[in-house]
Protein backbone atom coordinates (compact mmCIF):
# COMPACT_ATOMS: atom_id res chain seq x y z
CA UNK A 1 0.00 0.00 0.00
CA UNK A 2 1.27 3.20 -1.21
CA UNK A 3 2.33 5.59 1.68
CA UNK A 4 3.57 9.47 1.20
CA UNK A 5 4.58 11.72 4.24
CA UNK A 6 5.60 15.53 3.37
CA UNK A 7 7.66 17.33 6.45
CA UNK A 8 8.78 21.10 6.48
CA UNK A 9 11.51 22.09 8.33
CA UNK A 10 11.21 26.09 8.83
CA UNK A 11 14.10 28.81 8.79
CA UNK A 12 13.16 28.99 12.18
CA UNK A 13 13.75 25.18 13.35
CA UNK A 14 10.14 24.16 13.30
CA UNK A 15 9.92 20.77 11.91
CA UNK A 16 6.23 19.42 11.00
CA UNK A 17 4.25 17.43 8.48
CA UNK A 18 2.44 18.47 5.83
CA UNK A 19 -0.80 17.21 3.57
CA UNK A 20 0.60 17.80 0.25
CA UNK A 21 3.48 18.03 -2.07
CA UNK A 22 1.77 21.08 -3.01
CA UNK A 23 2.23 22.35 0.20
CA UNK A 24 5.37 21.03 0.36
CA UNK A 25 6.27 23.11 -2.38
CA UNK A 26 4.30 26.56 -0.97
CA UNK A 27 6.64 26.04 2.45
CA UNK A 28 9.97 25.57 0.29
CA UNK A 29 9.16 29.14 -1.16
CA UNK A 30 9.16 30.48 2.81
CA UNK A 31 12.35 29.38 3.63
CA UNK A 32 14.02 26.22 5.14
CA UNK A 33 14.08 22.40 3.29
CA UNK A 34 11.39 19.75 2.63
CA UNK A 35 12.02 16.53 2.92
CA UNK A 36 9.32 13.95 0.32
CA UNK A 37 8.98 10.28 2.53
CA UNK A 38 7.71 8.06 -0.17
CA UNK A 39 6.74 4.21 0.76
CA UNK A 40 5.53 2.61 -2.56
CA UNK A 41 5.38 4.97 -4.57
CA UNK A 42 3.48 4.58 -8.29
CA UNK A 43 5.95 6.01 -11.29
CA UNK A 44 3.46 9.10 -11.89
CA UNK A 45 4.10 9.97 -8.32
CA UNK A 46 7.96 10.34 -8.96
CA UNK A 47 7.48 12.00 -12.88
CA UNK A 48 6.03 14.81 -10.94
CA UNK A 49 9.30 15.72 -9.19
CA UNK A 50 11.04 15.51 -12.39
CA UNK A 51 9.53 18.66 -13.61
CA UNK A 52 8.62 20.03 -9.43
CA UNK A 53 11.98 19.38 -8.09
CA UNK A 54 14.53 18.93 -10.60
CA UNK A 55 15.16 15.80 -10.15
CA UNK A 56 16.72 13.71 -13.23
CA UNK A 57 14.57 10.98 -14.96
CA UNK A 58 16.82 8.03 -15.17
CA UNK A 59 16.95 8.30 -10.98
CA UNK A 60 13.13 7.93 -11.20
CA UNK A 61 13.57 4.39 -13.68
CA UNK A 62 16.57 3.70 -11.21
CA UNK A 63 14.04 3.64 -8.32
CA UNK A 64 11.94 0.94 -9.96
CA UNK A 65 14.91 -0.66 -11.12
CA UNK A 66 15.94 -3.99 -8.59
CA UNK A 67 18.76 -4.95 -9.95
CA UNK A 68 20.41 -1.59 -8.96
CA UNK A 69 23.39 -1.64 -6.30
CA UNK A 70 24.41 0.81 -4.18
CA UNK A 71 26.05 3.93 -5.68
CA UNK A 72 25.90 7.89 -6.20
CA UNK A 73 25.46 9.94 -9.10
CA UNK A 74 25.70 13.85 -8.93
CA UNK A 75 23.34 15.99 -10.99
CA UNK A 76 22.89 19.58 -11.41
CA UNK A 77 20.56 20.46 -8.70
CA UNK A 78 20.63 16.85 -6.78
CA UNK A 79 22.74 14.09 -5.94
CA UNK A 80 21.34 10.59 -6.13
CA UNK A 81 22.67 7.44 -3.67
CA UNK A 82 21.03 3.80 -3.55
CA UNK A 83 21.67 1.72 -0.28
CA UNK A 84 20.44 -1.26 1.23
CA UNK A 85 18.53 -1.99 3.94
CA UNK A 86 18.68 -6.06 5.47
CA UNK A 87 16.46 -8.10 7.13
CA UNK A 88 17.08 -11.56 8.00
CA UNK A 89 14.66 -14.17 9.15
CA UNK A 90 14.16 -18.12 8.70
CA UNK A 91 17.22 -18.78 6.84
CA UNK A 92 16.68 -15.68 4.56
CA UNK A 93 18.12 -12.61 3.57
CA UNK A 94 15.91 -9.83 2.34
CA UNK A 95 17.44 -6.87 1.08
CA UNK A 96 15.05 -3.53 0.56
CA UNK A 97 16.54 -0.81 -1.79
CA UNK A 98 15.95 2.41 -0.24
CA UNK A 99 16.20 5.81 -2.70
CA UNK A 100 17.84 8.96 -1.90
CA UNK A 101 17.92 12.50 -3.42
CA UNK A 102 19.63 15.43 -1.80
CA UNK A 103 19.43 18.91 -2.92
CA UNK A 104 20.11 22.43 -1.71
CA UNK A 105 16.86 23.01 -0.03
CA UNK A 106 15.15 18.89 -0.37
CA UNK A 107 15.77 15.35 1.13
CA UNK A 108 13.65 12.59 -0.95
CA UNK A 109 13.56 9.32 0.64
CA UNK A 110 11.79 6.49 -1.84
CA UNK A 111 11.67 3.06 -0.16
CA UNK A 112 9.73 -0.15 -0.39
CA UNK A 113 9.44 -0.87 -4.20
CA UNK A 114 10.75 -4.58 -3.40
CA UNK A 115 9.58 -5.03 0.20
CA UNK A 116 6.56 -6.80 -0.02
CA UNK A 117 5.54 -5.41 3.20
CA UNK A 118 8.86 -4.73 5.22
CA UNK A 119 8.83 -0.95 5.84
CA UNK A 120 12.93 -0.51 6.05
CA UNK A 121 12.44 3.26 7.05
CA UNK A 122 9.21 2.96 9.47
CA UNK A 123 11.57 3.97 12.41
CA UNK A 124 12.90 6.71 10.89
CA UNK A 125 10.26 9.20 11.63
CA UNK A 126 10.52 8.69 15.64
CA UNK A 127 14.47 9.25 15.43
CA UNK A 128 13.89 12.42 13.53
CA UNK A 129 11.43 13.89 16.17
CA UNK A 130 13.23 13.18 19.23
CA UNK A 131 16.42 14.75 17.88
CA UNK A 132 15.45 16.87 15.05
CA UNK A 133 17.87 19.22 16.24
CA UNK A 134 21.09 18.13 14.36
CA UNK A 135 18.60 17.50 11.90
CA UNK A 136 17.18 20.67 11.43
CA UNK A 137 20.51 22.40 10.39
CA UNK A 138 19.84 21.37 6.86
CA UNK A 139 19.95 18.50 3.99
CA UNK A 140 22.86 17.28 4.82
CA UNK A 141 22.16 16.80 8.04
CA UNK A 142 19.00 15.28 7.52
CA UNK A 143 20.72 13.09 5.27
CA UNK A 144 23.65 12.03 7.57
CA UNK A 145 20.55 10.93 10.01
CA UNK A 146 18.59 8.67 7.25
CA UNK A 147 22.17 6.64 6.41
CA UNK A 148 22.86 6.02 10.13
CA UNK A 149 19.55 5.08 10.52
CA UNK A 150 19.80 2.34 7.80
CA UNK A 151 23.16 1.10 7.96
CA UNK A 152 21.87 0.89 12.38
CA UNK A 153 19.10 -1.38 11.10
CA UNK A 154 22.09 -3.57 9.40
CA UNK A 155 22.65 -4.91 12.82
CA UNK A 156 19.79 -6.93 13.46
CA UNK A 157 20.47 -8.92 10.54
CA UNK A 158 24.58 -9.29 12.03
CA UNK A 159 22.82 -10.37 15.39
CA UNK A 160 21.00 -12.98 14.00
CA UNK A 161 23.17 -14.62 11.55
CA UNK A 162 26.30 -14.82 14.33
CA UNK A 163 23.69 -16.56 16.46
CA UNK A 164 23.04 -18.92 13.91
CA UNK A 165 26.58 -19.74 13.12
CA UNK A 166 27.33 -20.93 16.65
CA UNK A 167 24.15 -22.63 16.56
CA UNK A 168 25.82 -24.65 13.58
CA UNK A 169 28.74 -25.06 15.20
CA UNK A 170 26.99 -26.45 18.59
CA UNK A 171 25.42 -28.94 16.40
CA UNK A 172 27.87 -30.09 14.45
CA UNK A 173 30.01 -31.06 17.10
CA UNK A 174 26.66 -32.41 19.43
CA UNK A 175 25.63 -34.76 16.39
CA UNK A 176 27.04 -34.68 12.78
CA UNK A 177 24.80 -37.01 11.62
CA UNK A 178 22.06 -35.14 11.97
CA UNK A 179 23.82 -31.70 11.23
CA UNK A 180 22.59 -30.37 7.51
CA UNK A 181 25.00 -28.22 5.28
CA UNK A 182 22.95 -26.73 3.52
CA UNK A 183 22.63 -23.88 6.24
CA UNK A 184 26.06 -22.90 5.76
CA UNK A 185 25.79 -22.82 2.19
CA UNK A 186 23.38 -19.83 2.66
CA UNK A 187 25.08 -18.52 5.36
CA UNK A 188 27.49 -17.82 3.22
CA UNK A 189 25.32 -17.14 0.48
CA UNK A 190 23.82 -14.30 2.37
CA UNK A 191 27.20 -13.24 3.68
CA UNK A 192 28.35 -12.58 0.51
CA UNK A 193 25.67 -10.87 -1.01
CA UNK A 194 25.95 -8.63 2.75
CA UNK A 195 29.58 -7.64 1.43
CA UNK A 196 28.76 -6.83 -1.66
CA UNK A 197 26.48 -4.47 -0.84
CA UNK A 198 28.61 -3.34 2.56
CA UNK A 199 31.76 -2.44 -0.41
CA UNK A 200 29.43 -0.71 -2.41
CA UNK A 201 28.05 1.39 0.28
CA UNK A 202 31.75 2.42 2.19
CA UNK A 203 32.26 3.86 -1.69
CA UNK A 204 30.40 6.19 -1.68
CA UNK A 205 31.04 6.79 2.17
CA UNK A 206 34.49 7.48 0.74
CA UNK A 207 33.43 9.63 -2.01
CA UNK A 208 31.38 12.18 0.33
CA UNK A 209 33.92 12.28 2.81
CA UNK A 210 36.03 12.94 -0.08
CA UNK A 211 33.92 16.64 -1.05
CA UNK A 212 32.47 14.71 -4.28
CA UNK A 213 29.18 15.66 -3.31
CA UNK A 214 28.32 19.08 -3.47
CA UNK A 215 25.06 19.15 -1.33
CA UNK A 216 27.08 17.91 1.80
CA UNK A 217 29.17 21.17 3.15
CA UNK A 218 32.56 20.27 4.79
CA UNK A 219 31.87 20.93 8.13
CA UNK A 220 29.09 17.92 8.05
CA UNK A 221 31.96 15.72 6.91
CA UNK A 222 32.39 14.46 10.58
CA UNK A 223 29.13 12.86 11.10
CA UNK A 224 29.45 10.95 7.69
CA UNK A 225 33.09 9.30 8.91
CA UNK A 226 31.08 8.28 11.97
CA UNK A 227 28.59 6.23 9.11
CA UNK A 228 31.77 5.22 7.71
CA UNK A 229 33.30 3.85 10.53
CA UNK A 230 29.91 1.45 10.72
CA UNK A 231 30.48 0.31 8.02
CA UNK A 232 33.57 -0.56 8.28
CA UNK A 233 32.69 -2.54 10.92
CA UNK A 234 30.59 -4.20 9.73
CA UNK A 235 32.70 -5.21 6.42
CA UNK A 236 35.03 -6.63 9.04
CA UNK A 237 32.64 -8.67 10.85
CA UNK A 238 31.35 -10.05 7.08
CA UNK A 239 34.82 -11.16 6.56
CA UNK A 240 35.08 -12.87 9.97
CA UNK A 241 31.91 -14.52 9.48
CA UNK A 242 33.13 -15.73 6.00
CA UNK A 243 35.91 -16.88 7.61
CA UNK A 244 34.06 -18.39 10.45
CA UNK A 245 31.99 -20.24 7.73
CA UNK A 246 34.79 -21.56 6.37
CA UNK A 247 36.61 -23.05 9.24
CA UNK A 248 32.97 -25.04 9.76
CA UNK A 249 32.35 -26.45 6.28
CA UNK A 250 35.97 -27.98 6.91
CA UNK A 251 35.41 -28.92 10.12
CA UNK A 252 32.42 -30.43 9.24
CA UNK A 253 34.06 -32.32 5.85
CA UNK A 254 37.07 -33.43 8.26
CA UNK A 255 34.47 -34.67 11.00
CA UNK A 256 32.45 -36.69 7.98
CA UNK A 257 35.76 -38.53 6.57
CA UNK A 258 36.11 -39.71 10.26
CA UNK A 259 32.59 -40.65 10.48
CA UNK A 260 32.80 -42.34 7.43
CA UNK A 261 35.79 -44.06 7.69
CA UNK A 262 34.52 -45.32 11.68
CA UNK A 263 31.38 -46.47 9.10
CA UNK A 264 34.10 -48.05 7.36
CA UNK A 265 35.75 -49.73 9.43
CA UNK A 266 32.80 -51.42 11.54
CA UNK A 267 31.43 -52.86 8.32
CA UNK A 268 34.81 -54.24 7.05
CA UNK A 269 34.98 -55.85 10.62
CA UNK A 270 31.51 -57.52 10.47
CA UNK A 271 32.66 -58.53 6.54
CA UNK A 272 35.44 -60.02 8.23
CA UNK A 273 33.56 -62.01 10.81
CA UNK A 274 31.12 -63.36 8.58
CA UNK A 275 34.15 -64.20 6.39
CA UNK A 276 35.86 -66.06 8.97
CA UNK A 277 32.70 -67.89 10.17
CA UNK A 278 31.72 -68.44 6.58
CA UNK A 279 35.43 -70.33 6.02
CA UNK A 280 35.02 -72.36 9.11
CA UNK A 281 32.14 -73.97 7.73
CA UNK A 282 32.48 -74.34 4.46
CA UNK A 283 33.90 -77.69 5.00
CA UNK A 284 32.02 -78.26 8.12
CA UNK A 285 29.02 -78.10 5.36
CA UNK A 286 30.53 -80.36 3.00
CA UNK A 287 31.33 -83.00 5.43
CA UNK A 288 27.68 -82.71 6.86
CA UNK A 289 25.91 -82.61 3.29
CA UNK A 290 27.97 -85.87 2.75
CA UNK A 291 27.35 -87.28 5.96
CA UNK A 292 23.26 -86.36 6.10
CA UNK A 293 23.03 -88.20 2.47
CA UNK A 294 20.25 -91.05 2.94
CA UNK A 295 22.79 -93.47 1.97
CA UNK A 296 24.34 -93.05 5.58
CA UNK A 297 24.72 -96.64 5.74
CA UNK A 298 26.94 -96.83 2.80
CA UNK A 299 29.85 -94.98 5.03
CA UNK A 300 29.43 -97.01 8.34
CA UNK A 301 26.93 -99.69 8.13
CA UNK A 302 23.68 -99.53 10.38
CA UNK A 303 25.02 -101.33 13.30
CA UNK A 304 28.35 -98.63 14.02
CA UNK A 305 25.98 -95.75 13.38
CA UNK A 306 25.73 -94.60 17.54
CA UNK A 307 29.75 -95.08 17.34
CA UNK A 308 30.37 -93.15 13.92
CA UNK A 309 28.11 -90.43 14.29
CA UNK A 310 29.75 -88.86 17.66
CA UNK A 311 33.06 -89.85 16.17
CA UNK A 312 31.62 -87.62 12.98
CA UNK A 313 30.86 -84.75 15.22
CA UNK A 314 33.73 -84.94 16.92
CA UNK A 315 35.58 -84.50 13.72
CA UNK A 316 33.39 -81.77 12.53
CA UNK A 317 34.69 -79.36 15.52
CA UNK A 318 38.50 -80.30 15.39
CA UNK A 319 38.35 -79.57 11.50
CA UNK A 320 36.61 -76.11 12.75
CA UNK A 321 38.71 -75.69 15.45
CA UNK A 322 41.78 -76.03 13.44
CA UNK A 323 40.24 -74.10 10.37
CA UNK A 324 40.26 -71.34 12.96
CA UNK A 325 43.68 -71.20 13.94
CA UNK A 326 44.97 -71.44 10.80
CA UNK A 327 43.52 -68.44 9.37
CA UNK A 328 44.17 -66.56 12.55
CA UNK A 329 47.88 -67.51 11.79
CA UNK A 330 47.47 -65.89 8.32
CA UNK A 331 45.93 -62.67 10.02
CA UNK A 332 48.75 -62.32 12.83
CA UNK A 333 51.65 -62.94 9.70
CA UNK A 334 49.91 -60.51 7.25
CA UNK A 335 49.24 -57.95 10.20
CA UNK A 336 53.44 -58.19 10.90
CA UNK A 337 54.33 -57.82 7.34
CA UNK A 338 52.08 -54.61 6.71
CA UNK A 339 53.69 -53.10 9.89
CA UNK A 340 57.49 -53.97 9.12
CA UNK A 341 56.39 -52.77 5.26
CA UNK A 342 54.96 -49.35 7.73
CA UNK A 343 58.39 -48.90 9.77
CA UNK A 344 60.73 -49.75 6.14
CA UNK A 345 58.71 -46.71 4.66
CA UNK A 346 58.56 -44.47 7.54
CA UNK A 347 62.58 -44.98 8.22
Amino acid sequence: MAETRFYHFSPEGLFYGLKSLKDALAALAEGGFIWLDYYQPAREDLNILVDAIGIHPLSVEDCFDEQQVPKIEHFSNNSFIIFNSFTYRENELFTDEINLFIGKNFVITVSGHNSDERRPLDGLISVIENDSSTAKNGPAYLMHKVLDYIVDQKYQAFDRMEDELYEAEDLLLENISSFKPIQLILLRRNLATLRKSLFNEREILIKINRMDCPFIPEKALAQYRDVYDHLSKFYELTDKYLEFETSLMELYTSMLNNHLAKVSNATNLSVKRLSLIATIFMPLTLLASIGGMSEWTMITGQENWRISYPLFILGMVIIGVITYIVIKRIEKRGFKIQSEEEENHSG
